[in-house]
Formats: C-alpha cells, sequence, structure tokens
C-alpha cells in the first residue's frame, strides 16, 4: 500500500496526462509520427519532433503552439547527436523519448540487397539504440525517463507473403533491446516499453487501404477484418508514456486486431 494518499485515484485520467513533460517524437512528418505528436501536444506535453521533411516539420509545428521542429535524418550518427542536444538546450531535458521513425523496403532474399537490409537496420535498429543512449544519460541522471519505442507486429511474426527480412529483423531486434534496456535501468527510474501496431493506414501502408490484394490479404487472416485507423494507437500511447504505465517496463503493447493471436 502506498505511504500516502494518491488523489489521481479519484481522477483516473489525470494519470494520462503528460503537463509539462518534453517528449521527443521521431519520424513525425507524416502518418502514425504525425498524429502521436498531435495527441501528446493535447494532452499538455511540450514537443519536440523530428523528420527529414523540414517542410512538413514547419507546417506541423506552426499547427501546435509551443512545438519544436528539428529536421535531420535518424539513419545519421550525426544528426541524432545534433537531435538531442538541441532538444535539451531548447527545454532543458527530455522527459519522453518516442522513437517512431522508420522504414522498409520488401522484396526475397534472394534479390534483396546488403546494403539495402544495412540501411533498413540503421534506421529502425541502430537509431533506436543511440537516441535511447543519447536521451538515456539525462534521464539517468535526473533518476526519470520514459522510452516508447514503435516497434511492430512483424517483430514478432513473419511478414511473407509481403517479403521484408530487413523490416522484421529490425522490428524484432528493437522488442528485444526494450526489454534489456528496461532492464538496465529499471532501478535508476526510467521505463522502456514498446508499442507493435499491426497493419494501420499510413504513410508506410499507402495504397494498402484501397488495393484489392491487400485488403483480401488483410480481411482473410486478420481476425478484426480491416485496417487500424491512426487514432485507435492514441490510447496505447499515452498508457506507455504516461504515469499511467508507471508499474510497467520492458513490455510490448500489441495492437493489432487480434493478428498475432492467431
Amino acid at each position: 500500500m502506498p505511504d500516502q494518499f494518491d488523489p489521481r485515484a479519484l481522477d483516473p485520467l489525470s494519470q494520462f496526462r503528460l503537463d509539462g513533460k518534453v517528449v521527443l517524437v521521431t519520424g513525425a512528418s507524416s502518418g502514425l509520427g504525425m498524429r502521436f505528436a498531435k495527441v501528446l501536444h493535447a494532452v499538455g506535453a511540450q514537443v519536440a519532433i523530428s523528420a527529414r521533411r523540414a517542410d512538413r516539420l514547419e507546417a506541423l509545428a506552426a499547427e501546435l503552439p509551443g512545438v519544436l521542429a528539428v529536421p535531420g535524418d535518424v539513419g545519421i550518427a550525426k544528426d541524432r547527436e545534433h537531435l538531442v542536444a538541441t532538444v535539451e538546450k531548447h527545454f532543458g531535458r527530455i522527459d519522453v523519448l518516442v522513437n517512431n521513425a522508420g522504414i522498409s523496403r520488401t522484396g526475397g532474399i534472394e534479390v534483396e540487397t546488403l546494403e539495402t537490409f544495412e540501411d533498413v537496420l540503421q534506421v529502425n535498429t541502430v537509431a533506436v539504440w543511440h537516441l535511447c543512449k543519447l536521451a538515456g544519460v539525462g534521464m539517468v541522471e535526473r533518476k526519470s525517463g520514459c522510452v516508447v519505442n514503435i516497434a511492430s507486429m512483424l517483430g514478432l511474426v513473419g511478414a511473407t507473403p509481403i517479403k521484408q527480412a530487413n523490416y522484421s529483423a529490425s522490428k524484432g531486434a528493437v522488442i528485444n533491446m526494450t526489454r534489456e534496456l528496461a532492464l538496465q535501468w529499471a532501478r535508476k527510474g526510467i521505463r522502456v516499453n514498446s508499442l507493435c501496431p499491426g497493419w494501420f493506414e499510413s504513410e508506410m501502408t499507402a495504397g494498402m487501404e484501397s488495393d484489392e490484394g491487400s485488403q483480401r490479404y488483410i480481411t482473410t487472416n486478420s481476425p478484426m477484418p480491416r485496417m487500424g485507423f491512426a487514432h485507435e494507437l492514441d490510447g496505447a500511447l499515452l498508457f506507455l508514456a504516461s504515469d499511467a504505465s508507471s508499474f510497467m517496463t520492458g513490455q510490448n503493447v500489441v495492437v493489432d486486431g487480434g493478428w498475432t493471436a492467431r
């Protein structure tokens, strides 16, 4: 039992707010990342956003008062270092890191090149590790912080017939990296969890929502026979990023319409 009465017990929804917290979201120029930035801003967070497309970032920042836009490529180490340093200089700290940026390439391993495989892992896995390390320094010093790594259900199951060993490997690595970092930092006041979306309408899946073959594949194989909508990740994101999950670390929240339950 807590030593003191927690007034939030009378207002459970308050635990999902992020008033005054500094949140960094990567891959925020479109799709799910843009939605994440808007949702986190809506619950009171001070939000920093990053992506390669500066024009889209600036447009989003203009829409959300107080948002800091830092263009850059998370696939490049110097850009990652610049990003974290800029956010910490502007806001003083990073309380929550949302590692959302990601890429994928399709094609069987017979035709996939080593360069393609390495490029995907550089963005989807190496960058996640590096940003955790860079932001984690300040979190460890303050004994407080939260990381939400955006993985994928395809880090838990194979992707074929959509052949992308690069993406599945990269996201599987993120899931287990999440567990390991959670263990390393559990006694240092930092929580690390991952969010694993299934098939969602986003820039990465553009065209699938209107392609007859893709829709047949999804409706045939998914227990909930449709793609997810971006807003259907709002609750899971806020849960992981906020005090609502204060006793949870090293876990993967799967939002996939039942795909991985088969």
